[in-house]
């Protein structure tokens, strides 16, 4: 039998809100898995029966940003040798976020005997072997083969960073990666999809760990991971049973008001103060037919009542004359007058997928660049970024996404850690 926590998208180094306090949660989110898993060599409460874990597997974004900063790279560097010390070895695979063009960070880990970087190759851990596929851009993946070398284990996994059927958002399908695979694996174990999810394709176990902290206000769920048991039944086929361990975070409340005729913004500040701010990210959504709302003054509300910050969306239309035939904006609603001047300004068909992912508020903050990019190399792949004009709509794009996702200076890149 193995057992095993999975985990994945840490995002160590977000900003998140441009918040110092949220960036160190990111790292402590991360500590804490790196902990239940030396704690759980002695005291056998945390994880399983046993308590044991014999190693983690990562499946990518273990950092926001693949040129992190210094302080994250050390408090990384630092729950990995707490790790070592344990004897737990630490598996993963590259994710979009961390990716660079040459080494990777996950190399300098496994240069220092602190990680294994997994691939085509097996890593085995007690019965079972691991392999890795690394983030591949949509644009490069019809060259994959899915060549993997054999192995005499009980059991075989696949560790990967993607978005795969038949999980929302997917680009990337399973039933292709395990048809053409020359390994059957019992299970595939993946990262890039914030939320927790498991699936049954064609036999094999798929499983999503989900984020270790909430990146975007729509993750409303407890975060945590995955512990992964590998075994076998009594005809001695492979067995796999998936279950979820969730991690105490930074509180998050959410407080969603809708105002009636009438209602304003003390209505929306008692429903905030209803509950206990203490520390908490607050994420305030207001809808309804009620008066307009200066977010201000509930974010202040908020504060004052113990919050470490507070963030207001009013989903509402509230301005323009509403009953006006001729008027095709109403700009009482930025993002109506946004889209407008979008339209009018002739933009190539990449450019309005540029311009529409950035806006998009259903995409996590920290996916936004990374889709960019996605979006750019298969532009590029195609040959639609036929001309300047192109390539200039993806630059500013491309800044507004690192503005958006609150790109710190104090970065580090491979070559000036070496």
């Amino acid at each position: 039998m193995t057992r095993v926590i999975h985990t994945g998208d840490t995002h160590v180094g977000y900003r998140q809100y441009h918040s110092p306090e949220r960036r160190q949660d990111f790292l402590d989110a991360f500590e804490a898995v790196i902990d239940d898993a030396v704690d759980s060599q002695s005291t056998g409460n945390r994880t399983g029966s046993d308590g044991t874990v014999d190693a983690v597997i990562h499946a990518g974004d273990l950092f926001h940003d693949r040129r992190p900063d210094l302080p994250d790279l050390l408090g990384v560097l630092s729950a990995l040798r707490r790790l070592a010390a344990a004897d737990v070895p630490f598996l993963a695979v590259v994710g979009n976020h961390e990716a660079t063009r040459g080494e990777q960070w996950l190399d300098l880990f496994s240069d220092l005997g602190l990680a294994t970087r997994l691939g085509a190759e097996p890593t085995v851990v007690g019965d079972t072997a691991f392999y890795g596929l690394d983030h591949v851009p949509r644009s490069r993946r019809d060259e994959l083969d899915y060549d993997f070398a054999p192995h005499d284990a009980d059991a075989a996994a696949l560790v990967g960073h993607g978005l795969f059927t038949p999980f929302p958002h997917a680009d990337w399908d399973t039933e292709t990666v395990l048809d053409e695979a020359t390994v059957d694996f019992d299970a595939v174990l993946l990262g890039d999809n914030h939320v927790a999810d498991t699936a049954r394709v064609d036999g094999t176990w798929v499983t999503y760990c989900g984020s270790t902290e909430r990146a975007s206000a729509d993750e409303r769920d407890a975060r945590g991971y995955n512990l992964v048991e590998f075994g076998s039944d009594a005809g001695g086929d492979a067995t796999v049973d998936v279950r979820r361990r969730s991690l105490d975070t930074r509180p998050f409340v959410f407080v969603d008001v809708e105002l009636a005729a009438g209602e304003g913004v003390d209505r929306v500040r008692e429903q905030v103060r209803q509950h206990d701010l203490t520390d908490a990210v607050v994420v305030v959504s207001i809808t309804g037919e009620g008066d307009p709302v200066t977010p201000a003054a509930v974010e202040e509300a908020a504060l004052s009542a113990g919050a470490l910050l507070a963030r207001v969306t009013d989903h509402r239309a509230v301005g323009g004359d509403t009953d006006a035939t001729d008027t095709d904006v109403e700009f009482g609603d930025p993002d109506a007058a946004v889209r407008e001047r979008v339209r009018e300004m002739d933009l190539s068909p990449t450019a309005r997928r540029l311009d529409e992912t950035v806006r998009d508020g259903a995409l996590p903050d920290s996916n936004v660049r990374d889709r960019v990019a996605s979006l750019v190399d298969d532009a590029v792949a195609e040959g639609s970024l036929a001309d300047a004009a192109d390539a200039e709509d993806a630059d500013a794009e491309t800044n507004a996404a690192d503005a958006r996702n609150g790109a710190s200076d104090d970065q580090v890149s491979m070559e000036d850690f070496q």
